[in-house]
């Protein structure tokens, strides 16, 4: 059996919260597994999600009826309650940090609680003054600011919709999410940092308000609140538009479980993105289950994850409030003055949970960090990863040049449920290369392509055979839902299709080989992209890759492409290497046909990587949105690549 990379203490474990609520539902861990109170929160779903609430002390209703079955797809949890996501997330009042935000190395703000609640009490009385009610909504292109956090709190407290992206999208990958909700209020940056350089966005923003003809108001927030220096046609600045508000704490409008909260988007790289508008009761519940239970978050502690507003993990990040945790905001590059900037945070303001993506453990990786050896991290007791599978190096880079003794939680999940389906278990050990668990409360399986379930060891499917409170309440104009069905429930019947090639492991654990729809077939084999990232990740010169499935000859060919180290090029020697390293590790089955350099690896604004666009464009194919993509102009590095077309 393989060891484990780490094992939580006797004392880690008895005064965890999955500890405590694992006894206080009949299943106490020093006589059950895991296994067995996940068994019992899928049985026994309804009685787990309440037990969810109690042990959060939920402010509201839950009603008196708990589920309405209507199939996996359609059924109603907790039909009769009425409560105020932002009620949930506002309970605290005093004087203790609230947020501590820093943008780059410019801006340094801090709130409490109360400053908080008054912050958000200002925001919601200006919201009324617009005649923004329940169910209109509120958008934002603001960096992970405080701002972000208020405006958002604010259009909860009063039933309306919110959503965001991130001010570094383009013009139109913001019109084409907002101009499908139809915003009443926009607020929005002036501008932003990343790598120590200012980019101005006010131009931005007025081609995007003459697109968007349901504003009533355009709101600019100045970035370091210095004067804001040009102007948008109509646009009032964020002070100037709280002038007449009074400094009150918020009301809160109770509402149904199931009223929209928020609206996040697909990452819209085979076409316009879908608006998936998310219920209330449901991510509050998972994101209940999630910080309590599989982080170990407690009251006080300090919450820090890398994110752009833009993110699923933004939302993710600031649920975190309604467990009583104070949240690290941090905008702009990670690496910037330096390597260490997000380690140097943490040893400054001591969060318990330090959150990265999968990308950015790989890129520190690359850089030689080794932040055991130049900082102290003694606040840090988990450390998470999502967004891409982490591969087994990283898991071991964690432990050998971070810290020894923390749980690191490998998470995965998505936009469409905001939230995971496999993650950490603050109790059980840690194995290399493994998510540790299916999540509490989902009937998690892997299925072969006949929808039956497979055992350890046999790559399959993702998907979850139980409806779960924070499945989307539905997609954005989409009447008869035969969008929403589609996307999730129409290839296996009754069943959410994920979308993702996973496997179980022995220790009954999850390996994710990354996205089903971008899985190679060589000669009729399935192979996941993820198999092939974890050995190329060993060559050093390498910075990053990506690989896709290439017709030709009647068959699908394997091509890699590479992005090395600064100046190096890729020559025969070196392309050897690397398909021995993946021969070795992984099959000769995997072995790429072709190695091709090039000077980018375009990705996602979220940092995925967008196999399939790359797969559109050597094939000839016209990429769909090519706005859902960080930087577009790297696509044409791929097309009509010399390595493919034999010039």
């Amino acid at each position: 059996m393989t060891d484990p990379l780490w094992t939580p203490s006797s004392t880690r474990r008895e005064t965890s919260n999955l500890w405590t609520f694992a006894q206080s539902v009949g299943f106490p861990l020093e006589v059950h597994s895991y296994g067995d109170l996940h068994r019992w929160s899928v049985n026994e779903n309804i009685s787990f999600w309440r037990a969810v609430w109690d042990f959060a002390s939920g402010v509201g209703d839950l009603g008196e009826t708990d589920f309405i079955d209507l199939g996996v797809a359609d059924s109603k949890f907790f039909p009769d309650a009425t409560l105020n996501l932002a009620e949930n997330y506002l309970r605290r009042s005093g004087d203790e940090l609230a947020l501590m935000y820093r943008g780059e190395n410019v801006v340094e703000r801090s709130l409490t609680f109360q400053e908080l609640n008054l912050a958000v009490g200002r925001v919601q009385q200006a919201l009324r003054s617009e005649g923004v009610g329940p169910g209109d909504r509120v958008a934002t292109l603001l960096p992970n600011s405080p701002e972000a956090v208020i405006v958002f709190l604010a259009a909860a407290s009063i039933g309306a919709i919110y959503s965001s992206t991130s001010p570094d999208f383009g013009t139109a990958g913001v019109v084409d999410r907002f101009g499908q909700i139809e915003p009443k209020v926009l607020v929005a940056t002036d501008s932003y940092l990343y790598s120590g350089v200012r980019h101005d966005t006010t131009e931005k923003v007025a081609q995007i308000v003459e697109q968007l003809p349901s504003l009533n108001r355009v709101v600019l927030v100045s970035y370091d609140g210095a004067a804001i220096k040009s102007s948008v046609p109509g646009a009032v600045e964020y002070a100037e538009w709280l002038e007449d508000t009074e400094e009150r704490a918020p009301d809160f409008v109770r509402l149904g479980f199931d009223h929209p909260i928020y609206v996040l988007y697909s990452s819209g790289t085979t076409g316009k993105p879908k608006c998936i508008v998310h219920r209330a009761g449901g991510v509050l519940l998972k994101h209940w289950s999630e910080h309590l239970l599989h982080c170990d978050l407690k009251p006080g502690d300090r919450l820090m994850y890398f994110t752009t507003t833009g993110w699923m993990m933004w939302n993710w990040l600031v649920g975190g409030l309604a467990s009583g945790v104070s949240l690290i905001l941090y905008d702009g590059s990670p690496f910037f003055p330096g390597p260490s900037r997000l380690f140097d945070i943490a040893d400054d303001l001591q969060p318990r949970l330090f959150g990265v993506s999968a990308k950015f453990i790989e890129a520190a990786m690359k850089e030689g960090l080794r932040p055991c050896d130049t900082h102290d991290l003694t606040s840090v007791e988990t450390i998470t990863s999502t967004g891409s599978p982490l591969a087994p190096e990283g898991f071991d880079w964690v432990y050998n040049a971070v810290k020894p003794d923390v749980h690191l939680a490998s998470f995965s999940g998505g936009t469409d449920i905001c939230g995971c389906f496999v993650i950490g278990d603050p109790t059980s050990a840690v194995y290399r290369g493994e998510i540790q668990a299916p999540a509490l409360g989902m009937d998690v399986a892997v299925f072969d392509d006949d929808g039956r379930r497979l055992m350890e060891g046999s790559q399959g499917e993702l998907v979850c055979c139980n409806s779960f409170p924070s499945m989307p309440l539905e997609f954005w104009d989409d009447p008869d839902r035969s969008k929403y069905h589609g996307a999730y429930f129409e290839r296996f019947a009754g069943v959410w299709h994920h979308g993702d090639f996973a496997e179980w492991t022995p220790q009954r654990g999850m390996v994710i080989g990354g996205r089903s729809d971008a899985t190679l077939n060589p000669g009729g084999v399935r192979i996941g992209t993820a198999e092939i990232y974890r050995q190329v990740d060993l060559i050093d010169e390498v910075l990053e890759s990506i690989v896709v499935g290439q017709q030709f000859e009647s068959d699908t060919r394997v091509v890699l492409f590479v992005r090395l180290r600064e100046e190096l090029v890729l020559d025969d020697e070196l392309t050897q290497r690397i398909r021995n390293q993946i021969r070795v590790g992984a099959s000769p089955r995997h072995m790429p046909a072709v190695v091709a350099q090039v000077p980018v690896i375009p990705r996602t604004r979220s940092g995925k990587l967008v196999e399939l666009a790359v797969r559109d464009v050597i094939h000839g194919r016209e990429v769909k949105n090519i706005e859902a993509i960080d930087d577009p102009g790297a696509l044409d590095h791929f097309r009509d690549h010399p390595k493919l077309t034999g010039y």
